[in-house]
């Protein structure tokens, strides 16, 4: 669907990263990329690959995990994320959506959609614009706006994490596993949506997915991660294409449909990490 990014000005850049949690166990081992402004990057594989913690890594939230960079750099617009506070760098216009959605379930939709503009200084009116303008990306929201967003349901809460990320003006949106938990119907649905913000308010996009397939339809560029490390990275379109995705993540091969038994993942990390 979207296979050419916009731009080829580099907004953010990850830099041979290795990530240690507890002083101890090393999870990223020399990760690298980069992501170009107004473009749509994926960040692709399985459980443990390393997604999440990457996405951190440029949050700044491993702190509150114990993890640490202890090599590489990770810069936005060219000035160094070391050391930032993630509150900083929502002002800053980079934001991340969190596995789990991580809504305040106490609070109503609408509340929870204003604690996103809580590091805004531009006036209630250009608040109250832009709350009208996530009503116009979700209109599910606008019918639930006075619900308790704990007594919504899992794609509720999804679209109401995202609509609090784009309350505060983001330039980018770190976007982890949107379609967790989401019945596949809903998944193109958050997709689509992911896919006019980007093309409509020139939000430059970074998610982490799982869901190999969808992800590569609405990206222009994929990273695949195995074990901390990335083993394949290209245009969305040439990994949809390329015979080692189609067979490892998409189920498919020359022959058609595979079965997961028949996929022996050893030959993968062997083919692609020795």
């Amino acid at each position: 669907m979207l296979d050419s990014a916009p731009t080829t000005e580099k907004l953010l850049e990850v830099n041979n990263i290795e990530v240690i949690y507890n002083h101890v166990i090393l999870v990223l081992k020399g990760v690298s990329l980069s992501v170009p402004k107004g473009g749509i990057v994926a960040l692709l594989g399985g459980n443990g690959a390393g997604k999440t913690t990457t996405l951190k890594a440029i949050s700044g939230l491993l702190k509150s995990e114990r993890g640490d960079i202890t090599k590489g750099s990770v810069s936005y617009r060219g000035a160094d994320l070391a050391g930032r506070d993630p509150a900083d760098l929502v002002s800053s216009g980079v934001i991340q959506v969190m596995e789990g959605r991580h809504c305040f379930e106490h609070l109503t939709v609408e509340e929870n959609l204003l604690t996103g503009a809580y590091t805004r200084k531009d006036g209630k009116g250009a608040i109250a614009a832009d709350l009208e303008m996530v009503y116009d990306y979700f209109p599910r929201l606008k019918e639930r706006r006075k619900s308790l967003a704990g007594y919504t349901s899992g794609g509720e809460q999804q679209m109401a994490a995202m609509g609090r990320a784009l309350m505060s003006r983001p330039e980018t949106v770190l976007l982890d596993e949107p379609s967790m938990g989401l019945a596949p119907q809903l998944v193109e649905q958050i997709f689509e949506i992911v896919k006019k913000i980007n093309e409509e308010q020139g939000v430059t996009i970074l998610l982490a997915e799982q869901n190999t397939n969808v992800a590569l339809r609405y990206a222009h560029y994929g990273y695949i991660l195995e074990s901390g490390r990335v083993v394949m990275d290209g245009p969305a379109a040439e990994l949809r294409e390329n015979p080692d995705v189609k067979e490892f993540y998409l189920g498919m091969s020359d022959e058609g449909r595979k079965s997961f038994r028949d996929v022996r993942s050893y030959r993968r990390r062997k083919r692609w990490l020795s």
